[in-house]
């Protein structure tokens, strides 16, 4: 069995939030490979695998739109929340948006759509006899179905994600213009190092004829 998946994704809106931008959020031009990695494990996900992200299909122009969007302008304390654990008392730990509501403005994709192609690999995690074509066999049965364990979303949870699995032979055919199939999108987050140091790690981003090639995670073009 092929060691691959096909998600199609599609929303009304995205914001895939670039992390310079302090303020305001604003949207990355097309889904970052950690934001499409969230999106696969939504769907299925074990301790066992990792989802690796090896390219993205652009399949709508890429549209922006400014909005206004309701945040908490403060967050909860992680200090607050160890204190809270260890007290095994969790009633106070709560946060108000009326008492602490902020309006910001928003840059964000409107009407997007995408297809991920990915593989899986096992981690340390997997038990004997664990394979990786078992969990994508269960990957696309639930695909299939449209299950997820949480709702997919397409950079916050406003934006929640549709998705469908599918065939190689029938990939969805992409809406780009011939004049925008090919696109610079510049430095681009790729994901996080989550093996102790956490740092972000980032990519230079090209599209060509609508797709976008992600390199491996350690890949000498992809800098800390």
């Amino acid at each position: 069995m092929e060691n691959k998946v096909r998600l199609h994704i599609w929303g009304d809106y995205a914001c895939f939030t670039r992390p310079e931008m302090k303020v305001e959020r604003v949207s990355y031009d097309v889904i970052t490979p950690s934001a499409a990695r969230g999106i696969l494990a939504a769907v299925h996900w074990k301790p066992a695998i990792r989802w690796v992200v090896d390219r993205i299909h652009v399949l709508k122009p890429i549209r922006f739109e400014s909005v206004r969007r309701n945040e908490l302008g403060s967050k909860i304390l992680a200090s607050k929340v160890s204190g809270a654990m260890r007290r095994k008392r969790v009633e106070d730990l709560y946060a108000l948006i009326e008492d602490d509501r902020q309006q910001r403005a928003a840059t964000v994709l409107k009407d997007v759509g995408y297809v991920i192609e990915a593989h899986a690999v096992l981690t340390p995690q997997a038990g004997e006899g664990e394979t990786v074509a078992k969990h994508i066999e269960m990957f696309k049965r639930r695909a299939a179905k449209g299950q997820c364990f949480q709702q997919p979303c397409m950079g916050v949870r406003e934006f929640p994600a549709h998705f469908a699995w599918v065939d190689e032979d029938s990939l969805t055919e992409s809406e780009l213009p011939e004049n925008e199939r090919d696109r610079d999108l510049g430095w681009m987050l790729h994901d996080i190092d989550f093996d102790g140091s956490n740092l972000p790690h980032f990519f230079r981003a090209e599209m060509k004829n609508g797709v976008v090639e992600v390199p491996p995670f350690f890949a000498e073009e992809v800098k800390k």
